[in-house]
């Protein structure tokens, strides 16, 4: 079998498993897959789409499996080409996303021989894929295929990426009127069957491969009339809402839950822990929680009865790792939980609502915009979808949203919680069903992957507005022990340079570079106005604040909350 329809064959597994979104790197030794797709999408089988950056199309890739709920591939060429998709690949892995990756490779006599970007790539992801296969050169590709594909959905364990290697022998290009498409002659190609042994190397490695098992085998008492609250963290969706307002329970919801909504959500719950939180008795966790200090120390705590409910393997933590009672049906988190007792939620609501209401009247006495003002502006004019990026942004929205209003779907890289591939993973959700999208981001994370913004002629374009908060460094810092007067008085210079990393890099500019409009935002009406219009194509808003006076910001709004609601 030729590179060519070895090609054929993993595009045709490809559109038989309905994966329809391919992300492709341009390269030499990827060629035969880039014809092979090629062809298929002139057959209306899939969409390609194309990025020179291998991360960027890494992180589309992963926002594309994200939009639309199923997996998508990327594919590179051999050598750097394949490290570059590590980031996403792990950040897949820990967030359970189905990506796919295809890599092309040196046929195995050129490996170890110092051929040009040859270098080991099978194994190259380790433990953060489900699978990886080598498929030798002459080999059907479609058995190695059938089974990465059922491990990205989750057949042994959580869905997550997998990793494909392809070897392909010249001649790299299909062949015209029977002509070679390649000046080298095709090699006599070794047999190797498919399947077989010494034709794979699989690495199946999900965090969890069983079904999860409970920290107890007896039943949970009944929770009736215990102060209950339930987290819901990032990927918690909407049962943890109906769950809370079942039992008459506070709900505790990150942003990226899609959980945020209904009569028990309390806004600034984070703030109001201090003042509720030695009341608390039982925690029912859904999801994951990953954005409040406040929330992990009320985790961490032995005096308090602790359920996580995992109805299936998941993907973000290892069993036994974990010290909550796991629990897998609802029966028995209902029994656990239990009805909350006498205006338990009713106490929470009202402190929440004083707690809201503190906030909006502390931000109208700010002279300028803070991230506060964009969170609360940017939730409650998003009617489509909303990606938010990590750091500040998705703090300052947990923060400011209320139940009342939510988007479409809120999405975030909560996985490893990195910065990288936020604008690629944005355009991939923005592609993926053709849906308006926002993302909200802080300058540093916009900087890192403004690659993203690049799109070759003819490309589709997604839908998507990038608000971006530029106070000109990394502010999340301040807000952290490296703000602290005594540390800032003993390493200033230092905490600034290393941890604030400050620049100057004009976004008006960048954004222009790319062929992408842009406009300064510098009051809450610009700010309103902009956000109201609807998102066609790709478009910038920076909005400029003082990173400076965030810390005192903060711990005014904090007391502001504390206040209103009484310690």
């Amino acid at each position: 079998m030729d590179s060519i329809e070895s090609a054929r064959r993993v595009t045709a597994a490809l559109a038989a498993a309905g994966i329809t979104d391919v992300v492709l790197a341009p390269g030499s030794r990827s060629a035969p897959l880039a014809y092979a797709l090629a062809e298929a999408a002139e057959r209306g089988e899939l969409r390609i789409h194309v990025r020179v950056d291998e991360r960027v199309g890494a992180f589309t890739a992963l926002g594309l499996a994200l939009g639309a709920q199923r997996p998508a591939a990327v594919v590179t060429t051999s050598g750097t080409a394949v490290g570059e998709l590590l980031p996403a690949v792990m950040e897949a892995n820990h967030a359970a996303v189905p990506l796919v990756v295809l890599s092309a490779d040196r046929p195995e006599e050129l490996r170890g021989t110092g051929a040009n970007q040859t270098t080991r790539q099978p194994g190259l992801f380790g433990v953060h894929v489900r699978a990886a296969m080598d498929v030798p050169a002459g080999t059907d590709p479609a058995p190695f295929l059938a089974r990465a594909l059922a491990e990205a959905r989750g057949a042994s364990g959580p869905a997550g990426p997998v990793h494909v290697n392809l070897a392909f022998r010249d001649p790299l290009v299909p062949s015209i009127d029977g002509a070679a498409g390649s000046a080298g002659a095709a090699r006599s190609e070794a047999g190797t069957e498919p399947g077989t042994a010494t034709a794979t190397s699989a690495v199946t490695a999900p965090d969890i491969t069983t079904a999860p098992q409970r920290t107890t085998t007896t039943p949970a008492p009944s929770g009736d009339g215990a102060r209950t609250v339930v987290v819901a963290g990032h990927g918690a969706g909407e049962l943890a809402a109906v769950f809370a307002q079942h039992l008459g329970l506070p709900l505790l919801a990150e942003p990226s839950s899609n959980a945020r909504f209904g009569l028990s959500v309390i806004g600034a719950y984070r703030l109001l822990l201090e003042r509720f939180g030695p009341q608390i008795e039982r925690v029912v966790v859904f999801g994951r929680p990953t954005l409040s200090r406040p929330v992990a120390a009320l985790l961490a705590r032995t005096d308090v009865e602790r359920a996580l409910y995992v109805p299936e393997p998941q993907a973000w933590f290892e069993e036994g790792r974990r010290s909550e009672r796991l629990i897998s049906t609802l029966d028995e988190l209902l029994a656990f939980a239990g009805r909350g007792a006498d205006d338990w939620l009713g106490e929470w609501r009202k402190a929440g609502a004083r707690a809201e209401a503190a906030l909006q009247l502390h931000l109208a006495d700010e002279p300028v915009l803070t991230g506060l003002h964009v969170a609360d502006a940017v939730w409650e004019n998003t009617t489509d979808n909303l990606v938010l990026g990590s750091s500040n942004p998705i703090r300052d929205v947990d923060l400011m949203a209320t139940g009342d209003w939510h988007p479409l779907e809120v999405y975030a890289n909560r996985g490893l919680a990195g910065i990288d591939g936020t604008i690629s993973t944005a355009a991939g959700i923005a592609l993926a069903a053709g849906i308006p999208t926002r993302l909200l981001v802080g300058d540093l994370t916009f900087l890192h992957d403004a690659g993203g913004l690049l799109l070759g002629t003819g490309e589709e374009e997604p839908d998507l507005q990038v608000v971006v908060l530029n106070d000109s460094g990394g502010g999340i810092f301040g807000l952290l022990e490296h703000g602290n007067p005594a540390t800032l008085e003993r390493y200033g210079s230092a905490v600034e340079r290393l941890f604030g990393t400050p620049h100057s890099a004009n976004l008006a500019a960048l954004a222009e570079g790319f062929g992408v409009p842009h406009r300064l935002i510098s009051t809450a009406d610009e700010l309103d106005a902009a956000l109201e219009e609807p998102i066609r194509g790709r478009s910038v808003l920076e909005v400029r604040t003082d990173r400076a006076a965030l810390r005192a910001m903060h711990a005014r709004v904090k007391q502001a909350v504390l206040d209103a609601v009484g310690r």
